[in-house]
């Protein structure tokens, strides 16, 4: 087999540029009340937002052209840096809500999560291609998974169950994808169910939203609250929805409005309409991504492009359902559209990766 190379894939670009469009306007819609309430400024979300957007279009772009083999000498690196970022968050960590995710750098605030799932995307494709044909051992297995499993850890003590639980779940999938038995993740999963319990116990806010989820409506005021108001802004939308700039639930009635819960807005404003739109286009995202993932020329570059699609996608899914109250709150933003400068700097960085993975393909001799 040899590589042949081609243009980047269009589709996945065009799309990216897409999801990314709606989420600035989206953002401004969203955030403008909030913005000029307590920044006294309408457009201080809009600005970092735009700004965040050229820069990681500029890094999409870099990275596209960052031949893909490359990153295999970074995956050591890249996860010890974010190891230590981690690791510094719960004493230097900026509390935000009752959570330390963010280090603030000045300029702006980083989260050092999104660039740890990248970093354990990057070392799972790297590892499974160093034992290819090893992968359905069950020892083999366990070395990936104890790493995911610190980092893992360290993101449960911001706390942020709903990042650590995309970086899990990204984690089985490529290594699934890469060979590994289904059997030994059900063996794996006895003794991670109590453990799972345990944590929601552990937190009572946690155990008040896994009820909440069961019934919103048996504390409208309290757990309830979040997920009562995403379904009224979703349900006032009908199919055209009430215009753009002109939701009510932005009024102080929704929470979160431009970053958890952004798409609630996005369904109060566009409609149906506009929310089939943005779930095509993930349709349409996770479509090239395995596209690109079943034409890469390489086991590497074939699990990495699986590791990248599963992780903005998953999120996708995540945020989608627990907007549309089938999931429970899990504090996890919609890729490319909710607001948040490191989460949109690393998503589009991953994509640069894609499409960069989308350049080659395989070919006969």
């Amino acid at each position: 087999m040899r590589r042949e190379s081609q243009g980047p894939d269009l589709i996945l670009f065009l799309v990216t540029v897409a999801l990314l469009s709606i989420g600035v306007v989206m953002v401004f819609s969203a955030s403008s009340i909030k913005a000029l309430e307590e920044l006294h400024d309408p457009y201080h979300f809009l600005k970092r937002q735009l700004l965040f957007a050229v820069l990681g279009i500029i890094a999409m772009v870099v990275v596209m052209n960052i031949d893909y083999r490359k990153y295999q000498r970074w995956t050591y690196p890249a996860l010890a840096i974010t190891l230590v970022l981690l690791a510094l968050v719960p004493f230097f960590g900026e509390e935000i809500s009752g959570s330390r995710r963010w280090l603030n750098l000045g300029l702006f605030k980083f989260q050092p999560s999104e660039l740890a799932k990248l970093a354990i995307i990057l070392f799972t494709a790297t590892w499974t291609m160093k034992v290819k044909g090893k992968i359905q051992n069950f020892f083999v297995l366990l070395i990936p998974l104890l790493v995911m499993g610190v980092y893992f850890a360290l993101i449960m003590l911001e706390p942020d169950m709903g990042t650590a639980g995309t970086l899990a779940l990204t984690t089985i999938i490529m290594l699934l994808a890469a060979g590994a038995k289904l059997i030994h993740f059900f063996l794996l999963g006895i003794p991670a169910v109590p453990a799972f319990i345990a944590l929601i116990v552990a937190e009572p806010y946690r155990l008040k939203r896994l009820l909440a989820f069961r019934d919103p409506w048996a504390d409208p005021l309290g757990a309830g609250f979040h997920i009562i108001q995403s379904l009224l802004a979703l349900g006032s939308g009908g199919i055209f929805g009430l215009g753009l700039g002109r939701s009510r639930q932005k009024f102080w009635y929704l929470p979160e409005q431009h970053t958890d819960f952004i798409f609630s807005i996005l369904g109060e404003e566009l409609g149906f309409i506009g929310t089939i739109l943005v779930l095509v286009l993930f349709l349409l995202f996770a479509w090239r991504g395995l596209r690109i993932a079943m034409t890469a020329p390489d086991f590497f570059s074939s699990i990495l492009a699986v590791g990248i699609t599963t992780m903005i996608v998953l999120q996708a899914v995540i945020n989608i359902g627990v907007v549309t109250g089938s999931l429970p709150i899990t504090g996890i933003t919609l890729p490319l559209i909710s607001y948040g400068g490191s989460s949109l700097l690393i998503t589009l960085s991953a994509i640069g990766v894609l499409l960069n993975i989308s350049r080659h393909k395989t070919a006969a001799k």
